[in-house]
């Protein structure tokens, strides 16, 4: 007998357990419908404007550093370089908005917000030129290595925020993503635990509209990856990714909310890649210029420029003192990245395990042992040549 079939079957009508009540009221979790925006609304009258113009400053400076990094791997100085450019707002408010004391775990194409975050500019780039494993120490700048594999750093974001919380640390850590790295397991790990344990985390996802050549809508049918916070129990804010104003204010709130105590939040920026995925990607295979094209109508340089030149706080000799300071950082960065490093090929093991396993001595003794074969052999040759 089955239970349809059972005397007042119609009538039964199962409940959930009492347990089943949810945690938190969706409702103050969900995103505006719109991205926040701030430049060209009445809000900007309430911006500092000093904010507004280290904003620009940077921007200006990040747009040249980009410029240069992609000359650079024409040149040959550098293996592969992932342009931010025209997301440069999303990189420098991410910056901008952290204390000395948190941490930014920052992805490949985060090189960006890693030197407006006051790494040089240069040690941005070792790990791109392919000379060592970083080329900066992690918590000197407060700066995880620049993550290539897609979303590891994030739940590494997390257990930092954790311990940091556990230990009494009045510290945040603010982690970016780009749209592709949502799709890997690391993301939805990561937001879990970060929402279960309360951590001061702050999720940044930059949606640049293609994961290398995937479109958004081949990734996901959610209305926005900011809507995806409603479901691990977190606030999602949706914010105008080239509006350097907005960004810095949202942003700024998460991490203010983080180090209350108060959780994660996931930002979802609205922008676009104006480049190719890196150096190496032909764009043009799955996107038209006149796409490209729309999105340079809304440059976040521009953008801001305009918002300050309107509003009298900045005039032609303001912009061009910026653009100057940005030729000085870029001739510099290209004068030292021409200059051939000194490399110890030893250096292989180092920073690799505290306390080496007996499987990397072997190696690098191994290493060694065909080092100082291969320098006596260039020594009997120059005694050869020199008879």
């Amino acid at each position: 007998m089955t239970v349809q079939e059972l005397p007042g079957a119609a009538a039964y009508r199962p409940t959930p357990p009492p347990a089943w009540k949810p945690l938190t009221d969706p409702a103050p979790l969900l995103p505006d419908p719109e991205p926040y925006r701030v430049l060209g609304t009445d809000a900007a009258a309430d911006a500092d404007p000093e904010l507004m113009l280290r904003l620009y400053a940077e921007l200006v400076r990040g747009r040249r550093y980009n410029v240069q990094a992609t000359a650079l791997t024409k040149q040959g100085r550098l293996a592969v370089y992932p342009s931010s450019t025209g997301q440069e707002a999303c990189e420098i408010a991410a910056a901008l908005v952290l204390e000395e004391r948190d941490w930014l775990f920052p992805s490949y194409r985060d090189t960006l917000a890693a030197v407006a975050r006051g790494l040089d500019p240069v040690e941005a780039l070792t790990l791109l030129r392919g000379d060592r494993h970083t080329g900066y120490d992690p918590r000197e700048h407060r700066i995880a290595p620049l993550c290539t594999p897609l979303a590891t750093q994030l739940p590494h974001a997390v257990g930092l925020a954790h311990a940091a919380r556990l230990k009494g640390d009045d510290v945040v850590a603010l982690a970016m993503v780009g749209d592709g790295g949502t799709s890997e397991g690391d993301f939805h790990e990561a937001l879990n635990f970060a929402a279960v344990w309360r951590a001061p985390v702050v999720f940044l996802v930059q949606n640049n509209g293609f994961a290398i050549s995937v479109p958004l809508a081949k990734q996901t049918a959610a209305p926005s990856f900011a809507h995806k916070a409603v479901g691990y129990g977190m606030p999602g804010r949706l914010v105008d990714g080239n509006d350097a104003a907005a960004m810095h204010e949202v942003l700024g709130e998460a991490v203010a909310r983080a180090r209350r105590g108060e959780g994660p939040t996931l930002v979802e920026a609205v922008t676009y890649r104006m480049d190719a995925h890196t150096n190496a990607d032909d764009a043009t295979r799955y996107r038209n210029d006149s796409d490209v094209e729309v999105w340079r109508a809304h440059d976040p340089v521009t953008l801001l420029e305009r918002e300050l030149t309107g509003r009298g706080l900045l005039d032609e000799g303001g912009i061009e003192e910026a653009r100057e300071a940005a030729e000085r950082m870029a001739a510099a960065l290209r004068d030292r990245m021409n200059a051939d490093p000194e490399l110890d090929p030893m250096d292989l093991f180092t920073h690799v395990y505290a306390e080496r396993t007996g499987q990397l001595r072997e190696q690098a003794a191994g290493l060694r042992a065909e080092l100082e074969a291969e320098q006596e052999r260039h020594g009997e040759h120059g005694a050869e040549d020199g008879r």
